[in-house]
């Protein structure tokens, strides 16, 4: 879980680029499924928002006068 909270944002842009690759490749999938996986995808992507916002206020109330 520690590796998820460090990287999420890589992973996330891994994921993306998946879905991208899937939708572009496989021009059979469902559209309906193409469309639940890019609103997974968005949802997925503000919690890395948060994540990377979260991390950011903890390093600066850690140093508040700059590093």
């Amino acid at each position: 879980m520690d590796f998820i909270k460090t990287h999420a944002t890589r992973l996330y842009a891994i994921a993306v680029a998946l879905v991208a690759l899937v939708a572009h490749f496989v021009p059979e999938l469902p559209s309906e499924l193409a469309l639940g996986l890019v609103a997974a995808i968005l949802g997925v992507g503000e919690a890395v928002q948060r994540t990377e916002d979260r991390k950011t206020a903890e390093a600066y109330l850690a140093h508040p006068d700059g590093f």
